[in-house]
């Protein structure tokens, strides 16, 4: 992955954090999207959206990642595909 440690342990600790003020884990989501036809890149952003990361992404990956790396971060984070 291209992304920092730096970078990857705070998408992990705020991804965590708010799965844990909502009482979820990653694999009670995933099956959701899954009933719901949607897909884990769908659920992945959708994380990222409801944890409030979208400015922190702009202002610190953007200027050395992409969407791609991005997502390669999260896929490891939910351990999705």
């Amino acid at each position: 992955m291209k992304i920092t440690t730096e970078h990857y342990s705070y998408l992990l600790s705020e991804i965590d954090t708010l799965l844990d003020i909502h009482n979820l884990d990653v694999e009670t989501v995933k099956k959701d999207y899954e009933q719901k036809g949607l897909s884990m890149q769908r659920m992945r952003w959708d994380l990222v959206y409801h944890a409030k990361l979208t400015k922190w992404i702009c202002d610190n990956l953007y200027s050395y990642l992409n969407d791609n790396h991005i997502d390669t971060a999260l896929r490891r984070i939910t351990n999705t595909k």
